[in-house]
């Protein structure tokens, strides 16, 4: 007998091409696995997804880059894989959905491709048309089916367009009530409640690191000379080189831990943290951590860039807050006598880190309430069926 559309497994192609998208797409795959156990999820992801039960054809790590020059030097590779999507896509044996999670220029390309092969589509997480390329938004809605959407502000820029737009919710609750810090980290390190404490999170793409690594080492060393009995953490990505990051650091003889412990155990047991701009600065807002954030990469990237974003900041703290609540260093203002000032003053201004704690708590509260990794999995289910 031979089974029915409506009764046979369905497979799902996920593509995602950055660390914040694999940590998504884990959630939604374990999330359609419990209630629509018929959904089965192959694609491009990164190590959580595969412990998800994701098939993955080839990993994310081969497309995540940051920045213009940086993409160009890597195009080979991010086309060689391109090509082996499209055949997918297009070929005797396609998905029955295609599920895009954010890294926009390369799943647009695709959202294109398995339109026209009648193909449903579902983006999650869209690019961030309302920063730049404004005009991108017609596309986007022109091929797609259905968009899940994770900021309150975005329905109403898609929905003219006359495509399906819900905001879910941010994955992040999700995430951070999975995983609640217990707070027992600094036990484990053997770290004294009072000893203060400042988190070095360079982020999950070796292209950020390349530009930021010497900052954050020459930044730490001020710290260190001004603050002997401080000490460092640094959790390193799945993505990273974690031997190259932990020779950098012990040939400067600075007391640092490198951890694979999750983002808010760590975050949670620093008084401050200087990171890179990205996902990662939600994961320290809902630890209530005081942050600094810094931003590079290549002056050419820079250049070009700088006139394409039409938005104030960059870190997606202030972007849902609509103001300040960080300091933002960006490009040749990330230099390590500033960010050394500033973390200093998260250890030692009471006042200061008061007023940025209880706006930090006021963003968390934008945020809305988890479960957008069910509401994600019951669109993929409803356009698949």
């Amino acid at each position: 007998m031979t089974a029915t559309s409506s009764s046979r497994n369905k497979n799902i192609l996920i593509v995602t091409g950055e660390a914040s998208g694999d940590l998504h797409g884990s959630n939604l795959i374990r999330a359609a696995k419990v209630a629509f156990p018929e959904l089965s999820f192959y694609g491009v992801g990164g190590k959580k997804m595969k412990q998800a039960g994701c098939d993955l054809l080839f990993s994310s790590d081969d497309l995540a880059v940051m920045g213009l020059f940086e993409i160009f030097s890597h195009l080979p590779t991010i086309l060689r894989r391109f090509n082996s999507l499209k055949r997918i896509i297009a070929g005797s044996n396609p998905p029955d959905v295609l599920v895009l999670i954010d890294f926009p220029d390369f799943n647009l390309r695709l959202a294109k491709i398995a339109k026209k092969s009648g193909i449903k589509v579902l983006y999650y997480i869209t690019p961030k048309v309302w920063a730049w390329r404004k005009k991108r938004a017609k596309t986007i809605a022109d091929n797609c089916d259905h968009l899940a959407l994770i900021f309150p502000f975005e329905p109403e820029i898609f929905i003219p367009h006359g495509v399906a737009a819900d905001y879910v919710g941010n994955p992040l609750l999700d995430e951070f009530k999975q995983n609640v810090p217990k707070g027992t980290l600094r036990n484990k390190l053997g770290i004294d409640s009072a000893q203060q404490v400042v988190g070095i999170f360079p982020g999950s793409r070796n292209s950020e690191v390349k530009y930021i690594l010497d900052t954050l080492i020459e930044t730490a060393k001020l710290i260190y000379a001004e603050k002997p009995d401080i000490k460092f953490l640094l959790p390193v990505a799945p993505s990273l080189d974690e031997a190259t990051l932990r020779n950098r650091f012990a040939s400067e003889r600075l007391p640092i831990f490198l951890l694979n412990e999750n983002i808010y155990e760590v975050s949670c047991a620093c008084n401050a943290v200087l990171c890179v701009s990205g996902t990662v600065t939600l994961q320290i807002t809902l630890t209530n951590t005081p942050m600094a954030i810094l931003y590079k990469i290549s002056p050419f990237s820079y250049a070009i860039g700088k006139h394409l974003i039409k938005i104030p900041f960059v870190g997606l703290t202030n972007i849902i807050a609509g103001k300040g609540v960080v300091r933002e260093f960006i490009q040749d203002a990330a230099e390590p006598k500033g960010l050394k000032d500033e973390m200093v003053r998260l250890l030692d201004d009471s006042s200061y880190v008061s007023d940025m704690c209880e706006k930090l708590s006021n963003v968390r509260g934008l945020l809305g309430h988890p479960g957008c990794s069910e509401r994600v999995a019951c669109i993929v289910k409803a356009l698949a069926g």
